[in-house]
């Protein structure tokens, strides 16, 4: 298993001063820093690599054990091209994930006990401006955009992509627009079914994505409280 993270993107939307992967959420404790202290425990640091752009100086200084690779286009392109330069290198099952996803280790844990290709859900919560998802009848995922309709929930943005699945996804992360996300080449191949992905909902485990000041503010207060166990 190797685990790619996207740290590529500005992140304005959050506000700031600081790139969004380098905002703290907790005293000394950055939402990078919480997914590497969570990916550490799952693999060898070695095996965790970030897809760097805006400020990649800045997230290679935080982090100096980790290994790189660099988005030259980051200001113009999306999470499916800044997948794309991690991915076309590997040659093995990878958890990838948003670097603004706020996760606890059992929630990274419960993804990577499932098997084959497959997202982690929130089936509690459907955000206007998240993205969202079908399944076809064998309870595999089919439609998975914001424009869903009658979706059954949320992807979170952290997912896994099997060894056997990866040549098609690095072919369709090829294929999309410059400005789309992953997702939808993941949707390219699932909704006609040339791969099959596995919905996998959260049920306590706390994940949250951190896009709005609002976003922010809520990790905080969770985070005052102690992390879930």
């Amino acid at each position: 298993m190797h685990v790619v993270i996207l740290a590529a993107g500005m992140g304005t939307r959050l506000g700031g001063d600081r790139p969004k992967p380098l905002t703290e959420i907790a005293p000394g404790l950055t939402l990078l820093g919480a997914q590497v202290r969570v990916l550490s425990e799952l693999v060898h640091e070695d095996r965790i690599t970030l897809v760097l752009g805006y400020a990649a100086a800045n997230i290679m200084e935080s982090f100096p054990n980790l290994q790189y690779v660099f988005n030259p286009k980051f200001a113009e392109t999306n999470t499916a091209k800044s997948l794309l330069c991690a991915l076309r290198k590997l040659d093995d099952d990878v958890l990838w994930t948003n670097a603004d996803l706020y996760f606890e280790e059992p929630a990274a844990r419960r993804l990577l006990a499932g098997r084959g290709t497959r997202l982690l859900v929130d089936r509690s919560h459907v955000g206007e401006e998240e993205i969202k998802y079908t399944t076809h009848e064998d309870g595999s995922i089919a439609e998975l955009s914001k424009q869903v309709r009658e979706p059954l929930g949320e992807a979170l943005g952290m997912n896994v992509i099997a060894k056997h699945d990866l040549p098609k996804f690095v072919e369709q992360l090829h294929a999309v627009a410059a400005q789309d996300y992953f997702e939808k080449a993941l949707e390219n191949l699932t909704i006609n079914r040339s791969i099959s992905a596995t919905p996998i909902a959260i049920e306590h485990e706390y994940c949250r994505e951190v896009d709005f000041p609002a976003d922010l503010e809520a990790v905080r207060a969770h985070l005052s409280k102690g992390p879930s166990s």
